[in-house]
């Protein structure tokens, strides 16, 4: 019974090996019961005999190697009953040798195998039924946001990002775009019951797109490669995530309070199978995914609708598609679709709102620079979609992928830090999302020449000193100093994700062990093997931490001085706009390329 003192005799049948009893006998004693631990290598009788004259009430044996062990512990049980003990003492075996149905055949009152734990043991010796830990049900959504004040440190560079952004509010006030018209007209065809008026808007929607969406809604075509998913496979897919649901046991990503969040990204393709991704991530920790769009869907005028896979890179983003993706996620998984440098980046992110997504990504300065959209296009888009994502709550990130491309960071992160700054000033809520790996940048100026650490702390490191906002990085963490080999390009993301962490950092994105590389599908197995490496590598440095050298605190004081003449610039420049294709937030010889999608689109 739970509550009364026992005593317990423990007791290992090797000639070694008794850590594991050690363990338990800490955890018995802190539980108040009285322990009498034996010596490794006595004689069956000799245990048999210390068990009748500590006149004990629970026995633990252990026994850790193979070799004979039916035959040891049969016979054990047999000396036990010969000597009158067997009725009055209940005896338990654990071990690496022990299954529960050897133990329970033998005769013993319960066996313990390997994991198992010491919260086990002590529930058989008081008697009482052992109810484990159920991480599936305990998990909980996390706001990454919770907390942040958005306030800045750097009085001058949040005075430079008012004149800025004030610029750019002005510039936009009466401008309108394909994308924007889409989304006002997609919100009416959602909220639409009567399927006849659904159509009217659908041929006024049609009018806003190019020819490879329009031929859809006038002729039903879709683009090669493109099929939808047939009847049989939805129901199929219905099944297996209801299957699925009732049966995943989750593993517990981090080891203390302090680790990030993690993400993963899906992008097959198919929606089922990017489900099977999803599953696979959420069964081994994962607490969020992102919804990775099509190159070519990034750039086309317009959505499809219905349920649709494809063989091209980038899942296709559909309300069908996300509706059925959304409704396979657990409770506490947090969700994000991606809507930062394309051409739907308005309606992408009203979709995410009307389907519940927890988070959406949007981006000027790398959209119009590193992703394709022009940049005026793109800056009329991503504030009516900001707009969106703050009536709709849903935080968004910004991501500064121009660094991939040879962009410094102080230049890449003073475009990020305009988005942001349009973000509070629309009521939404922006989240950082520094680059965290070995960018080109840094393979030029050799700032890692030495580590990977000092140049990824002082990115972060200096945004804190410019502002209180959650901090994700990505994406992914990692990415670039990953090789070909599963090994190295999963020990490359823990050590990442151990540095993030040691940070403060809020979140990260991480890869697969295949992804940078794959050629060919990512598959579960690599999913896996990234997801083991950051778990073990969050339990290896628990609440220690990395520490970086000065170079970090140097390196962070010149990009604060380098993001503060960049935003001079463009506050002195003729609009946010012109500077993005002038170059100043990012040129031709960085590797940036102001996009020509959608350019001359926007109108009045």
């Amino acid at each position: 019974m739970a509550g009364v003192k026992r005593k317990v005799l423990l007791a290992p049948l090797d000639p070694v090996h008794d850590i594991g009893l050690k363990v338990i006998k800490r955890g018995l004693e802190n539980a108040g019961h009285e322990t009498i631990l034996l010596p490794p290598d006595l004689t069956q009788e000799e245990v048999i005999k210390a068990i009748i004259e500590n006149d004990v009430d629970v026995v633990l044996i252990s026994r850790t190697l193979g070799y004979g062990v039916a035959e040891i512990l049969a016979r054990f049980i047999d000396l036990a009953e010969a000597a009158g003990i067997r009725d009055r003492v209940k005896i338990g075996i654990g071990g690496m040798a022990i299954k529960p149905e050897i133990a329970a055949e033998l005769g013993f009152d319960a066996g313990f195998g390997p994991g198992t734990t010491v919260e086990e043991a002590i529930a058989f010796v008081e008697g009482r039924e052992y109810v484990p830990i159920n991480y599936t049900k305990e998990k909980e959504k996390v706001d990454i946001t919770k907390g942040y004040k958005y306030t800045f440190k750097n009085k001058a560079i949040e005075n430079l990002l008012l004149k800025i952004t004030d610029g750019i509010l002005d510039y936009v006030k009466d401008l309108s775009s394909p994308g924007v018209k889409r989304a006002e007209i997609r919100e009416k065809i959602l909220d639409e019951e009567d399927e006849t008026k659904k159509n009217i808007l659908r041929k006024e929607y049609a009018a806003y797109c190019d020819e490879l969406i329009k031929a859809f809604y006038e002729k039903g075509s879709i683009k090669s490669k493109t099929r939808f998913l047939t009847k049989e496979e939805i129901i199929s897919l219905d099944e297996y995530v209801k299957r699925t649901n009732e049966n995943i046991d989750i593993a517990k990503l981090q080891h203390v309070k302090g680790n990030p969040v993690v993400f993963t990204q899906y992008g097959t393709g198919c929606p089922f199978m990017d489900i099977a991704h999803i599953k696979v991530c959420e069964g081994w920790g994962a607490d969020g995914v992102v919804h990775f769009d099509p190159s070519w869907g990034a750039r086309a005028e317009g959505f499809y609708e219905g349920y649709i896979t494809h063989e091209e890179d980038g899942s296709v983003i559909t309300y069908e598609n996300l509706r059925k993706i959304k409704d396979s996620l657990l409770p506490y998984t947090l969700w994000q679709v991606r809507a930062h440098r394309g051409l739907n980046t308005p309606e992408t992110v009203l979709l995410a709102g009307k389907l519940g997504a927890d988070l959406t990504k949007i981006n000027i300065a790398y959209g119009s620079l590193g992703g394709g959209t022009d940049p005026e296009r793109l800056t009329v888009d991503a504030v009516a979609a900001i707009k969106y994502a703050a009536r709709f709550n849903m935080p968004f990130d910004v991501v500064t992928n121009e660094e991939l491309c040879g962009v410094p960071a102080y230049k890449a992160f003073a475009g990020m830090l305009i988005t942001v700054m349009l973000g509070i000033r629309l009521g939404a809520k922006p989240i950082l999302q520094p680059l965290f790996c070995y960018s080109p940048e840094v393979m030029i100026n050799g700032r890692m020449e030495n580590n990977y650490v000092d140049f990824n702390a002082a990115k972060i490191m200096a945004l804190r000193e410019i502002i209180d906002a959650p901090i994700w990085c990505g994406a992914p963490i990692g990415f670039l100093t990953q090789t070909e080999d599963r090994v190295q390009s999963s020990l490359s993301t823990a050590l990442h994700a151990s540095l993030a962490s040691s940070l403060g950092v809020d979140a990260i994105t991480i890869a697969s062990a295949d992804e940078a590389y794959s050629g060919g599908p990512i598959s579960a197995a690599s999913r896996v093997d990234t997801l083991r490496a950051v778990q073990s590598a969050f339990r290896f440095f628990g609440s220690s931490s990395i520490s970086p050298t000065e170079n970090a605190s140097k390196w962070a004081k010149e990009l604060v001085e380098g993001i503060e003449k960049v935003l001079y610039q463009v506050s002195v420049s003729e609009s946010f706009v012109q500077a993005l294709y002038d170059g100043v937030l990012g040129s031709k010889e960085d590797g940036a390329y102001p996009g020509r999608a959608g350019r001359n689109t926007t109108f009045r």
